[in-house]
Order: structure tokens, then C-alpha cells, then sequence
């Protein structure tokens, strides 16, 4: 048998099997539409149908160009879209760049307009940049919706006192006190009942409230303010459907081109940011679902998302409906309602298209005072308090103040760039506000740097290190995750420089712990009786070595607690191993979890799915991660003492390595098992020193399991192991390598195992790994259960990640 080196050890030797993005629709060439996205259509159709006339008529659009977008954006979106379970209509966030646009240019272009916006967030997504949206402060993100809602609330707050709203936002704000004195009463009895009824109704108390919340709130008040209306006989003006035959399609754009060019770029924008911000959101309601009932979470492909929006956004411009984007409470309300796929959002358009048919004569009943203070009260509740809280949290309120100012008395466009000015000008300051003080502390000079260290603080940097006296004991304390070349420049220099003058200095990170370095060729050190020298180090000084002595910050650091000067000895912190793993915690909380949060985030809504299971030894010298080079979700790994498998059946008193590889196999259905033995193993060290007299311990009892690998190794049936062509150095190398053979063969003895093996689907490799050589070693020939010539042969560089065995070893 020969041992070949092997191919990386990792989940990413094979292709990862994709999962739907969304749950089986049945055979492709049948048509099945569940009942859970029946049922979810109909309660999102009674939603979009009212806000749908409301968003229309607060644009000063036709009524039935919102009918339209909604149809077309459930039908059109819903197909081609990339998040099943999102719907797609007209939104309010669009309310303040439509009106003004048909003001400027009117109806007829400002659908040529939507074309041609729908065009270009098609260009957008083969370019395949959806996810650079997401990069958007979440401030100037939150700030332009809640500008927008503001400025809707005005201007429908005229219509609700039966007026009619002005051009702009500082003009409807001029114009209230004139409009409160003259409002309509019969307006206003319409829009308060309406208003009422959208606020409590979601309260509504005892059983049969929770009956009638089951009808939505928005239908609920407009049905309800209509028939009051009308069994009143109050005379408040009402929606207007005209034939179909006379509605206004696009024309040919009509206006300065850089004026229709700001057009296409505001609705293109603001339509594909909040389709985008909506989809995650969904998917975010779609994960807690299915974390809730263990159903399948369909996952939005974004790209895919901003391809059936545009898709959508031509469709609707050319069929003379509003411009189309994804819609949080259409889709909160979708996912809520249980729907399981895209088919609710198609069926919701259709519904659409029906009732635009052939219920003209009863939504001509409908008040537009109830449309408007419908439209208003959504207007308020886009000012989120939650939203406001979270920027205050993260000090970003000026981002998000000057944004609102800006959407409300400029513009969209104008106020997303102001609020990306400001963010980058905070970003700016907060980067180059580094406090630097200089004190002396029991005889020492200590300098403290907190923040960024960057080019900007070089000059009172320079000042505070050269007010320390030549000859004196320094400390430099840095409490900050980066420093740029010039910082580090200035830092290394006055080092230097205050060696060579008989001082010492003495480099401290955030915790508290020392950051060493090793002296450059030339620099001095503190003399006989006193501590190494330390330097500087730029950000996590790669070439620094921990106080501990162990080295540091390579390749693996990201996957183990420990950073540069981070960690504080026992001694030093009186916390003993305590306090090493708090800092050690700590340092991944700061480092390593802002990197791995997606994928962790990831992982825990889809579950795991290793592709090996990786039995080795529970010696602290290996390091999974770091020799297979793998991550979170790649393998599933079991550790004991010498790497033992338990024959099955076995009176072992621990069934915990049998209970794992059942559960690897049988459920999460691994496509290989490797044992991995290494150098030095104390456990085959104690099985060679061993004696039948020795008195019983639970490490005697787990290590008869390795017994057999002794007998194997005494057996003149079985030729020594080799490795890379050579014999082992002694008898424990030899028993480590022979172990690795006889477990393999222990694990063949698991009915499940066996069964995997002889269906093809599972694979077993022996492996060995040299600590001392940081050589990995791979066992070629598994599949034979006798082996009379063992060879392991090294993992040579040029081994293809995909690479079999056997394959590996041609590669050498």
C-alpha cells in the first residue's frame, strides 16, 4: 500500500452541492401552486390594492398607472426576480421622484423615463454589482427613506384637510396654517376614521380581534371609510378610474437630456437600493422562519433581484405604470402569511389585473381623503424611532440629519450625496482624532496613543516622543488597531534614537501586553540585568514574537485566539490562564468575528454540511484548521487520545467516537473519513512502555482499543511502515504510522461504513502528520484491507486541491 501526498483535506476539494433559492415548484412542465402562496396572494393583494391608488394619487399620476405597477411588479418582478418570496409594486419611496418628474417633464415621458431606468438596472446587474448597493451607509440609507416619508406626510396632510398639495416640500410646510383654516370637515372625517382605524386595528382585543385582524389594516380602514362615505353622503371627491382605452402610454422623452439623464439616475438609485436593502430583509424574515418550523429558507440571488427589477421597471414604464421596486410591507406581510414561493407574488399581480377589470364601479367609491392619510400614515412610520436609536448608537446622527435635510428641502439625489459627503467627512475625523498624552508613572515616561494612528497625527506624535528625556525608561502604549508607514516610520526613528542615548523602550497593544520585536541589525539593547529591547509594530507587527515566546501572526492567526501584544501573561495580569482566554476571546471578538460573521451567519441558518469526517489525536500540537487549511463548516472533527477507533460492539464504556461517526455518515452524509496520526504521540509513547501489570486508569482502559496497532506492528504478516521511502526513525514513529493503518481498518468494521464503501459514496484516507517537520503524509491505498508495504509518501506543493490520492502521488 502506498502512502501519496494528499490533496488538501478540506470541504473545498469537491463542489459544494447548492441549495435551491427556492423550494421545489413541482415538475418543471406542471404548474403547482401551493395553498400556503394561495392564501398569502390574496392577503398581499388586499394590501397592495389600496396603497397602490394611494402611491398614484399622491404622485399625481394616473390612478391606474399604480394598478399597473403593481401587476406588472408582482408578475414580471415575481418571475424574473431573484427573491422568491419578495413583492414588488409601486413604493412609497418613489413618491417624491415620480411627482416630480411628471411635474417637470409629465406623464408621458416620465414613463419613457422609467424605460429607461429599467434598462440601465439591467446593465447594472449583468455587471454584477448588487451587492456594492449594500455598501451604503446604513445612516444615509435609513436618512433618505425617512426624508422621503417626510416630505410624503406634507404634501398628503393637504389632501387629507381637503385641499390640494403644493410643488414642493418648503411650499406645502408654507402653506398648512392657510389649509388648516380652511379644511373640509367632511375630509377630515374620512381621513381620521381611516387613520384610526390603521392604528388600533392591529390592537384590536379578545377573539374576535384576532378574527378581524386576519383582514389588513390598510384594506380595512379604506373599506370602512368608503362605506361611511357613502352611507353618509358626504361629499369629498373620489377616485376616478377613466376607460382603459383612453390611458396614456409613454412617448418619446421631451426635455434637456442632463435633466432626463438625473432622472434615470435618481429612479434607477433609489429603486435599486431599496429592492435590494427589502431583499435582504426578507431573507433575514425567511431565515427566522425556518429557524422557527425547520422549512426551507429560500436565499435571494441579488444580482438576479436587480435583473427582474429592471425587467419589471421597462414593462411597467412602457405599459404607462409608476417605476417598480421591492416593497418591505407587501413583503413582511407575504413571508408572514406563509408563503413558500414566487407563485404568491405572481398570483397577487393577477388578482391585481382582475379587480382592475372588474371592479372599476366599486373602487370608484373609494375617497381619496382615505387614500391620502393611508399614504400619509405610511409617510410617518418610514421615520423610523428604532432607525434613529441604532445611528445615535453608532454616533452617525449628523449622516443621518443632514440626509433627511437634504431629501426634504433639496432633493433625492442631492441629499443621498450630501449624506455620503458627510460620511466620508466623520469617517475622516474619526480616523484622524488620535489623543496623545505624556506622563511619568513609577519612574517611567509613558506615552499614550489612543486611536488611529495614521500620517495626520505623525507631527504631535513626533513632539510627545521627543519630550521624553534622552537616557530615561519609556513606555509606548498603543491602543488602536492600525498604524500607517509614516506613523510607523516616526516610531521606529525615535526608537532608535533613544536606545542609542542608554534609554529603554517598551511597546505595549490595547490589553495591556507587550508587543516584542526583534532588534534590527545595529540597534542596541537595555544591557546586561534588564529586559529585552521592544519595538514598534505596525498595526499586529507580522514580525513580532508574542512575550510568551511563541511566534506569531502567521498565516493560521486568524483561526486562534492569539494576536501581537495582545495577550497579557499570567504574570502580568494576576489572572492566570483566566485572563489568557478572556484577552484571547476578547482579540476574536475585535479581529477575526467581524471577518467570519457572514459566513457564521450563513452556517447557522443553513445548518452544517462537512464534507469529511476528521478523526485525529486531542494533542495540542495540531491544529486542524491550520494543516488542512479549512474553516468553519469544511470538517466535521472528532479528537481523542492516540486517534482510536473502537472496534464496534466493544465493551469500551464510551461510545462516543461510534456515536460520531454514525452521525457523520448516516446523517450528515460526509463523502470521506480520515484518521490523522502524528509525531511524537504520547498515547503510542504509553502502549509501547506499557505493562499487563500496570493498575487500572480510564487512560489503561481507552488505550487497549490500541492494542491491536501493537499486535499489527509485532506481526511478521505486515511489513514496516514506511515514510517518504524511508524506514521510521524509531519504534513510537513506527507504532504512530502503523496506528493509522489499523484504525482504518477498525472503522471498516462499522456496518454503516462498509455499506457507504460499497455503494461508492464514502472514501477513507490515512494520514500522518510530522510536528516537527510540519510535513503532512498521506496513506495511498486505503481500499485494501491488508497492507504487507504501508508507505507514506509527502503532500508535495503541486498537488491539485481536487486531486485523489493516487493522483497526488504522480503529482510528486
Amino acid at each position: 500500500m502506498t502512502l501519496c501526498p494528499p490533496a488538501r483535506t478540506t470541504s473545498t476539494t469537491r463542489p459544494r452541492a447548492q441549495r435551491p433559492h427556492g423550494p421545489p415548484e413541482g415538475p418543471r412542465r406542471r404548474f403547482r401552486i401551493a395553498g400556503a402562496d394561495l392564501s398569502a396572494s390574496i392577503a398581499v393583494f388586499l394590501i397592495a390594492l389600496p396603497l397602490s391608488l394611494g402611491i398614484a394619487l399622491a404622485t399625481g399620476a394616473p390612478l391606474q398607472a399604480g394598478l399597473v405597477a403593481a401587476a406588472v411588479g408582482g408578475i414580471v418582478a415575481g418571475r424574473l426576480g431573484g427573491s422568491p418570496l419578495q413583492v414588488s409594486g409601486p413604493a412609497a419611496g418613489l413618491t417624491v421622484v415620480t411627482a416630480e418628474l411628471i411635474q417637470r417633464y409629465g406623464w408621458r415621458t416620465t414613463c419613457a423615463i422609467t424605460v429607461l431606468a429599467g434598462l440601465a438596472q439591467l446593465g447594472l446587474s449583468a455587471l454584477r454589482v448588487a451587492r456594492s448597493a449594500l455598501a451604503v451607509s446604513p445612516a444615509i440609507v435609513h436618512g433618505m427613506l425617512a426624508g422621503i416619508g417626510v416630505t410624503i406626510a406634507l404634501a398628503q396632510l393637504h389632501i387629507v384637510l381637503g385641499g390640494t398639495p403644493q410643488s414642493s416640500t418648503v411650499d406645502n410646510a408654507l402653506g398648512l396654517p392657510a389649509q388648516l383654516a380652511d379644511a373640509s370637515a367632511a375630509a377630515l372625517v374620512v381621513s381620521g376614521l381611516t387613520m384610526t382605524l390603521l392604528l388600533l386595528w392591529p390592537r384590536l382585543p379578545g377573539r374576535t380581534g384576532r378574527m378581524l385582524r386576519k383582514l389588513p389594516a390598510a384594506l380595512a380602514s379604506v373599506a370602512a371609510a368608503t362605506a361611511v362615505a357613502a352611507l353618509a353622503g358626504l361629499d369629498v371627491p373620489r377616485v376616478d378610474l377613466p376607460s382603459w382605452s383612453s390611458h396614456a402610454l409613454p412617448g418619446l422623452p421631451e426635455g434637456p437630456v442632463l435633466g432626463i439623464m438625473a432622472g434615470v439616475l435618481t429612479i434607477t438609485l433609489v429603486t435599486s437600493v431599496q429592492s435590494l436593502l427589502s431583499a435582504v430583509a426578507v431573507d433575514k424574515l425567511v431565515a427566522k422562519r425556518a429557524s422557527d418550523t425547520g422549512a426551507a429558507a429560500p436565499r435571494s440571488r441579488l444580482d438576479r433581484e436587480l435583473a427582474g427589477q429592471g425587467a419589471a421597471n421597462m414593462v411597467s414604464g412602457a405599459l404607462g405604470g409608476l417605476p417598480v421596486a421591492g416593497v418591505a410591507v407587501r413583503s413582511v406581510a407575504n413571508v408572514s402569511a406563509g408563503a413558500v414561493s414566487r407563485n404568491s407574488s405572481i398570483l397577487h399581480g393577477l388578482w391585481i389585473v382582475l379587480a382592475a377589470l372588474l371592479l372599476v364601479p366599486v373602487l370608484d367609491l373609494i375617497p381619496l381623503p382615505a387614500l391620502a392619510a393611508l399614504v400619509m400614515v405610511v409617510g410617518i412610520q418610514m421615520v423610523s424611532i428604532t432607525h434613529i436609536r441604532t445611528v445615535t448608537r453608532h454616533r452617525e446622527v449628523l449622516v443621518y440629519a443632514v440626509t433627511v435635510a437634504g431629501v426634504v428641502f433639496i432633493g433625492i439625489l442631492e441629499g443621498v450625496a450630501l449624506g455620503i459627503a458627510v460620511a466620508v467627512a466623520v469617517a475622516m475625523h474619526r480616523l484622524a482624532r488620535t489623543r496623545i498624552t505624556r506622563e511619568e508613572r513609577d519612574g517611567r515616561q509613558v506615552v499614550r496613543i489612543r486611536g488611529q494612528l495614521t500620517f495626520l497625527a505623525v507631527p504631535r506624535l513626533s513632539r510627545a516622543l521627543h519630550q521624553v528625556p534622552a537616557g530615561a525608561d519609556a513606555v509606548v502604549e498603543l491602543d488602536g488597531s492600525f498604524m500607517d508607514h509614516a506613523a510607523y516610520e516616526a516610531l521606529h526613528d525615535w526608537q532608535a534614537s533613544h536606545l542609542v542615548h542608554g534609554g529603554t523602550v517598551e511597546t505595549t497593544g490595547p490589553g495591556g501586553g507587550r508587543i516584542a520585536e526583534p532588534a534590527p541589525a545595529g540597534w542596541s539593547t537595555a544591557g546586561p540585568g534588564t529586559e529585552p529591547t521592544t519595538g514598534p509594530a505596525a498595526g499586529s507587527a507580522r514580525s513580532g514574537a508574542h512575550a510568551g515566546g511563541h511566534s506569531c501572526c502567521r498565516p493560521w492567526t486568524p483561526w486562534r485566539n492569539h494576536q501581537c501584544g495582545e495577550l497579557p501573561t499570567p504574570v502580568e495580569t494576576g489572572g492566570g490562564t483566566g485572563a489568557r482566554l478572556a484577552s484571547g476571546i476578547g482579540a476574536f471578538q475585535r479581529n477575526t468575528a467581524p471577518l467570519v460573521r457572514d459566513e457564521l451567519a450563513r452556517l447557522a441558518r443553513e445548518g452544517q454540511r462537512p464534507s469529511q469526517l476528521f478523526l485525529t489525536c486531542a494533542d495540542s500540537r495540531l491544529v486542524t484548521s491550520m494543516i488542512t487549511s479549512s474553516g468553519p463548516g469544511d470538517l466535521f472533527t472528532v479528537r481523542n487520545v492516540g486517534n482510536l477507533v473502537p472496534l464496534p460492539g466493544e465493551e469500551s464504556g464510551d461510545d462516543s467516537v461510534a456515536a460520531a461517526i454514525e452521525y457523520a455518515v448516516e446523517v450528515l452524509r460526509v463523502e470521506s473519513i480520515t484518521i490523522c496520526g502524528h509525531s511524537g504521540c504520547g498515547a503510542m509513547q504509553a502502549l509501547l512502555n506499557g505493562s499487563p501489570d500496570d493498575p487500572p486508569s480510564p487512560l489503561r482502559r481507552w488505550l487497549r482499543h490500541g492494542r491491536p496497532s501493537l499486535e499489527r506492528m509485532a506481526s511478521r504478516r505486515h511489513a514496516w511502515a514506511r515514510i517518504a521511502g524511508r524506514l521510521p526513525a524509531d519504534a513510537v514513529e513506527q507504532l504512530c504510522l502503523t496506528n493509522v493503518v489499523q484504525q482504518l481498518e477498525h472503522l471498516r468494521s462499522y456496518e454503516s461504513v462498509a455499506r457507504r464503501i460499497a455503494d461508492g459514496t464514502l472514501t477513507l484516507h490515512g494520514m500522518y502528520f510530522h510536528v516537527g517537520e510540519a510535513q503532512a503524509y498521506l496513506l495511498a491505498g486505503t481500499d485494501e484491507v491488508h497492507s504487507y508495504d504501508d508507505v507514506f509518501n509527502h503532500v508535495p506543493p503541486g498537488a491539485s486541491p481536487g486531486a485523489s490520492p493516487l493522483e497526488a502521488a504522480r503529482a510528486s
